[in-house]
């Protein structure tokens, strides 16, 4: 399975999503509605599913699913 379906899939079973409902221009906030306790649940979820750590300040700046997507292939590949 490529990353961005993994990450969708991930996306869809934190949140309790469809997965057909989330794309990767999907905005976090605005598109899927989620707030800070949501965040912090997915954060935690790919931290442990793609093995690395997301910096605080990083956070911020995943404002959509392609964000997330790119976020995790850059980190991954510097584990």
């Amino acid at each position: 399975m490529n990353i961005d379906k993994k990450i969708i899939k991930l996306i869809a079973k934190t949140l309790e999503l469809k997965e057909k409902d989330i794309k990767p221009e999907t905005r976090l906030t605005q598109d899927l509605e989620i707030d800070s306790l949501d965040l912090v649940d997915l954060v935690a979820a790919f931290e442990e599913e793609f093995n690395i750590e997301i910096a605080d300040q990083d956070i911020k700046k995943l404002q959509t699913v392609h964000d997330i997507i790119e976020y995790a292939n850059q980190h991954q590949a510097d584990a």
